[in-house]
């Protein structure tokens, strides 16, 4: 028994060092890798701030300084020549207005008509252009500014303005049911007594005598562009025009009292403001 004693702690120190040999031999594992996992899923691209698009088409209303309460309207088309710079056309349509043009009220009729005036005048105007961008907007809000510059033909439309005028009363002074009353261009070396006037006669009376008189235009402008969306474009546009044509713009008629030269233009400088809308792509 004493030397079963003795033999124990030698018999368990060598299963114990039996034991840690083998384990040396064990290749170890490495712990498992710790993948990260992303919030919310993949990560995205951070949104750039260049406009991705290669073409912009707006459509505007205009107003100006040589027109009325609405100068007219435009369309505009341009493509991209690189992240400053911008090609484009244009079509404007609007109307011209002489500075002493005086609407006149018919005593009898109630009636209306602008005095001494033969003439609508308006005018197409193809221009050709380039956009800098002076100031980039933001990728969803913000402004941007843009200068422009362009320049083209005008093709100024010289549409008959028509009266009614009765001439019986023109005759005896005095208003019936039977009287003679044509609708004709008014000419006040022709239709002298204003009270004959009754009213101006229905607006595309004298279409079919329209005039072309062509001319040419130089346009300068900044844009201001406000905007939610990459594809959505809307905001103002403000800037000079000046144009001129082949001959004056026979608007008002002084009939035999005076020279047409003096209260007819053809030049015409203006400023014009313009709101518009439209897409990219």
């Amino acid at each position: 028994m004493p030397f079963l004693r003795r033999l124990l702690p030698g018999l368990w120190l060598a299963g114990a060092l039996s034991f840690a040999a083998r384990a040396q031999d064990v290749p170890a594992v490495p712990p498992a890798a710790v993948v990260p996992r992303a919030v919310g899923g993949p990560p995205t691209a951070a949104p750039s701030d260049e406009q991705s698009y290669r073409k912009e088409f707006v459509y505007g209303i205009n107003f100006n300084t040589q027109g009325g309460l609405i100068g007219g309207v435009s369309i505009r088309s341009a493509r991209v020549l690189d992240d400053r710079w911008l090609r484009f056309w244009s079509l404007e349509g609007v109307s011209l207005k002489n500075s002493k043009e005086q609407r006149v009220n018919s005593g009898v009729t109630g009636g209306s008509f602008i005095y001494h005036k033969t003439n609508y005048a308006f005018v197409l105007r193809p221009s050709f252009g380039v956009q800098r961008i002076l100031f980039r907007k933001a990728a969803d809000a913000g402004v941007q500014v843009n200068a422009l510059l362009s320049a083209g033909p005008s093709l100024g439309l010289l549409m008959p303005y028509y009266i009614s005028y009765d001439y019986t009363a023109a005759r005896t002074g005095a208003f019936s049911s039977s009287d003679d009353i044509r609708d004709e261009q008014y000419d006040p070396s022709i239709h002298v007594q204003d009270g004959a006037i009754i009213d101006h006669a229905p607006f595309f009376s004298g279409i079919g005598r329209t005039q072309i008189v062509p001319g040419v235009h130089l346009r300068g402008a900044l844009s201001f562009e406000y905007g939610r969306y990459r594809d959505a474009v809307a905001g103002i546009e403000a800037g000079f025009l000046v144009e001129s044509y082949t001959k004056r713009l026979l608007i008002l008629s002084p009939g035999q009292l005076g020279d047409a030269a003096l209260i007819n233009n053809k030049f015409f400088p203006s400023v014009y403001l313009t709101l518009y809308i439209g897409h990219r792509s």
